[in-house]
Parts: C-alpha cells; structure tokens; sequence
C-alpha cells in the first residue's frame, strides 16, 4: 500500500493519475475511486470497487456483505491495482481494503490524502510527501495554462512572475489563475492581481477549506489564530499560550501539522502557505462582512482603526493586532475594549490608549504591545490570567507603579 500526502491543490490525484494510466495493463482488475469523501456510504463505495474490478454492476446489502462478495469473487486470487483517491476517514478504508489477504500477491493501492495520520493508523508500506512547485517548474507550469508555451510572452513576464509568486508552487492556483487569465488584456491582469491582494479566488478557497471542515472545533480555533497572529512564532511559546486559552494546542498543533494545514520550520517556527493564511482570513472575514467588530479576530488595519474609534467592537472579538507608525500621535480610547469581553489576544505596535484599563477583558491569555508608551502599566490593567506578555521597544521601567500580586504570569 502506498500513500500519496499534501495539502489540497498540491496535485495528489494528478499523480495517482498518472501512476495509474501507465501501469494499469499490469493487473488483471483495477479500479480508481476518485473523491472518496463526497461519496455514498460504506457500501456504495464497496459496489463500486466490486463494480470496476468485477467489470458488471453488483448490489450490495451490507458491508459485512459487500467484504464476502470480495472473497467469494476471487479476489485473494487476483492482482489488482487499486487507487482510492482523497480519502478522509480510516473506517472508509477498512471497508474497502481492511486486510491485506484480501487480495491477491503483487496487488497495488494507492491512497491519496491530506491526513498524514490516517496513512499512519493504515501502516502504509510507502508515503510520498507531495513538494509545492519550485520558481521554474510554477513558471512554466503556468505558462502552459496563460500562454499554451513553456514560457511567458514578453510583454506579460513581469504580471506572470507576479501571478506565480502569488501562488506559492501550488499547481491548483497556477492552473485556475493561468487558465482564467489566458487571452486577457494587460490591464485585466493588472485587475486581477489587485483584486488577488484582497480576496482570493473562491475557487482556490473551496479547495483548500476541504481540509480545514475536517477539524474539530478547537483545532479550528487554534488554525485561525495561527493565520493572524502567530505565523513565523516559535511552536512551544504559541503551544503555552493557547493550552492557556483552553484549546490543547499540543495534540491541535500536531494535527494541523499533519493535515498539511501548518507546518514548522527552522528554529521551530510556525509557517503556512499563503494561500491557506489567506483562507482562514477570508473564513474570518465572512463571519460577518459588512461588520468587522463582529468578526472573531481583526486584523486588517482599516477595520480594526474603525472599530477602536467607532467604539462598534463586540463580545465575538477574541483576537485583535493594530500597527500605527513609531511616530503616529493618535490617542485611542481604552473603553473601546469594553464590550469585547472574550477579548484573549492582544497585538498593539505603538499604539497609545488612553482612559480605563479596566475596559479591557479579564480574559487576555496573551499581550504583545510594542513600543508600549507607559513608563509603568496601569494598576487596573488586568493580567492576572496573562500567560505571556511582551513589551519590547518600550518606554517601561517599572512594572507597576503599586505592588500587585500576580501568580499566572509567566513570560
């Protein structure tokens, strides 16, 4: 059994395609099951195979049923070449091809997936890792789909590097967006990649938010704070900040990982791919289009200056990130923060409030408020759930100006 693993869009089943059309003369019966997920049941899935290897339409009643028609028709006996394509849940596969025996010697499955996991539980003989498109390959690549060559014509070189620097080596958005641009003008090009800064294609999003409906609530929590606040983070810091907010980021991070949803990098940093940042934001932002205080996280300047200033924030808000220049003099007010009561991230960059702090939620688990303008923090600034705080490139000397006693803190 072999595994074929990566995020949606990588090119997953354009690969077992391809393995598939070149050996197929090699087994005496072969079937390829595409998008195992949007199909029938257990049993719809077992007819299927029985269908194609078989080669005449069966009925099957029961999966226990469906499991003996395999043995009475041969199948130990037969090789057969098997792809079973975007495959979700383990008990899919045990339906279809539970054990080994069942088939007979030199027989091939192919699994694709984005569950790095489910290939493990399966103890698959061989996974091949799916790698995004390098600089050349995703030019070319493109190309094909915008220019039907190999390479772009002149005069668009500059708008098609742009397109594919976009698209981060992922062959899905290459295709859509070389295939959608093909015989455009300049200046729809020039459209396109404006649009392409603020919303990306809905075509791209619906492939890739296959993978994030999979999660579980918690780990979908933990995927769209990553997006907008703690990409390039180290693991084990943002780890101890969201166990603190309740969402086991241990075992929420390592899934992520496994779905092909984050990944960690050098010096064990959190990264994705721009593409999936891009669509958890977009997750976010739909939340409630037209009211951006009654999103979950802000993190668009625009939208969260309105907010603060406004005074529009509301109880959905749990994460929020506003960056003013080093030499900005706007003043905001603290009572802003009043109503966003489940308020537990928190990133300012030279942002100066004035008024209460109390406003502020009790429940902030993290604050990272550089260029912080305080010589000391407000006594009524409340922290003692804070996990994490970080004042760099501030102006404190003190701590709190008072003594106050504080047993959570830890960084």
């Amino acid at each position: 059994m072999i595994g074929i693993w990566g995020m949606g869009g990588s090119g997953k089943t354009t690969i077992a395609k391809a393995i598939y059309n070149r050996i197929y003369r090699e087994f005496i019966g072969k079937s390829f099951i595409e998008n195992i997920r949007y199909e029938g049941g257990y049993v719809a899935l077992q007819e299927n195979l029985l269908s194609d290897v078989l080669k005449s339409k069966l009925k099957v009643k029961s999966v226990e049923m469906g499991i003996i028609t395999m043995i009475q028709n041969g199948f130990s006996r037969k090789k057969l070449l098997i792809v079973l394509d975007d495959v979700n849940e383990s008990a899919k596969l045990e339906n279809l091809c539970g054990s080994r025996e069942w088939f007979g010697q030199g027989t091939v499955i192919i699994v694709t997936t984005t569950d790095f996991h489910l290939l493990k539980q399966l103890r698959v003989n061989y996974v091949y890792k799916m790698h995004l498109l390098n600089e050349n390959e995703s030019l070319e690549l493109f190309s094909w789909h915008a220019f039907r060559e190999a390479k772009p014509r002149k005069e668009w070189s500059l708008l098609a590097r742009n397109v594919v620097d976009y698209c981060g080596g992922l062959p899905l958005a290459l295709q859509f967006l070389g295939s959608f641009l093909c015989d455009r003008t300049i200046e729809v090009w020039e459209s396109v990649l404006l649009k392409l800064q603020r919303i990306p294609p809905g075509e791209i999003l619906s492939v890739l938010k296959i993978s994030f409906e999979d999660l579980r609530d918690t780990e979908k929590d933990i995927f769209l704070d990553v997006c907008c606040f703690f990409i390039g983070k180290d693991r084990d810091y943002v780890t101890e900040i969201l166990n603190a907010c309740g969402l086991h980021a241990d075992i929420g991070i390592t899934v992520l990982i496994e779905r092909g949803l984050i990944k960690v990098e050098r010096k064990n940093k959190l990264q994705m791919h721009c593409l999936l940042r891009d669509m958890g934001r977009e997750i976010i932002h739909q939340e409630c289009s037209k009211e951006p205080g009654k999103r979950s996280r802000l993190w668009l300047q625009d939208d969260v200056k309105d907010v603060l200033k406004e005074n529009s924030g509301t109880e959905a808000i749990q994460g929020l990130y506003l960056k003013l220049h080093s030499s900005s003099r706007d003043c905001l007010e603290a009572r802003a923060f009043k109503e966003m009561k489940r308020l537990r991230l928190l990133q300012l960059d030279h942002v100066q409030l004035s008024g209460d702090y109390g406003h502020i939620s009790k429940q902030l688990r993290w604050i990272c408020w550089r260029g912080f303008p305080y010589k000391y923090i407000p006594i009524n600034f409340h922290l003692e759930n804070v996990i994490a705080i970080d004042f760099k490139h501030s102006r404190l000397q003190l701590v709190w100006e008072q003594r106050v006693d504080y047993q959570v803190l830890n960084s």
